[in-house]
């Protein structure tokens, strides 16, 4: 009897997130990363391979809930700068990170999309706007972006968004719970908007894109090659929205 009880808590709480227009993300994992990191260790073959592992946990816990609170009242999310101002060089540019991501029809996709992969229906694949949430918080902030973009450039045929929510439970990411849990999330009904999800851990995308903060947004502009050519953080201001504006108009006619 208990176990029903606990099952229909479960289900019930997934599905009124869902009614509501909110995409379940899961708590602070600091406490759950050290256990189960902790607890794997003794399946590491190697030396090497733990002491990587031990660093991870180290690195992990070094930052709590409360310091990203604190910095997030500190400075509104925008972490230790603003947004680029211009469009990063081609030259300079380093490709995003390689992430697979689900659709709430149960398809996947691998980020970041190039002009050799086909999306959708859209004929051309000119740049893309990754938005990146970790905590349910961070979702406002990626959405004071996305929508100033998709008003600017939806009619062009040759921008794509997408807004990718983090989902580090474990029984979430279980194939089966995976399969019920995407049923149920929001949709979008605007063809460039993709709202997408990507299971299990992330810890070595955020290394390689320097995320500390889970609790704010992080906003990457992709050229046709995968490219990060421009970057912001938090909630969009109208200096902000005016250079991403700016740099995607560059890069649409960048040859």
């Amino acid at each position: 009897m208990l176990r029903r009880l606990l099952l229909r808590s479960s289900s019930s709480s997934i599905t009124a997130a869902a009614l509501h227009g909110h995409r379940f993300l899961s708590p602070n994992p600091q406490i759950q990363v050290f256990t189960r990191h902790f607890l794997d260790l003794h399946k590491i073959g190697s030396k090497e391979a733990i002491e990587k592992e031990k660093a991870r946990i180290s690195d992990e816990l070094s930052r709590g809930y409360f310091a990203d609170i604190s910095e997030i009242r500190k400075n509104g999310g925008k972490q230790i700068a603003m947004a680029n101002k211009t469009v990063i060089p081609s030259m300079a540019a380093v490709k995003f990170p390689d992430v697979e991501v689900s659709f709430s029809d149960g398809r996947s996709l691998r980020l970041p999309v190039s002009s050799e992969q086909a999306v959708t229906d859209a004929s051309d694949v000119g740049v893309s706007l990754v938005c990146l949430s970790f905590r349910a918080n961070s979702q406002a902030m990626a959405e004071s972006w996305t929508a100033p973009f998709l008003d600017a450039f939806s009619t062009s045929g040759k921008v794509q968004v997408y807004e990718v929510s983090f989902i580090d439970s474990w029984l979430l990411s279980l194939a089966p719970v995976r399969k019920l849990f995407l049923k149920v999330m929001k949709k979008s009904n605007i063809p460039q908007r993709h709202i997408v999800y990507s299971f299990g851990d992330h810890y070595d995308l955020r290394k390689k894109l320097q995320i500390l903060n889970l609790l704010t947004g992080y906003i990457f502009l992709l050229d046709q090659l995968g490219r990060v050519r421009w970057q912001g953080f938090g909630f969009a201001t109208q200096d902000e929205l005016s250079s991403l504006l700016t740099c995607t108009s560059f890069l649409l006619n960048e040859k």
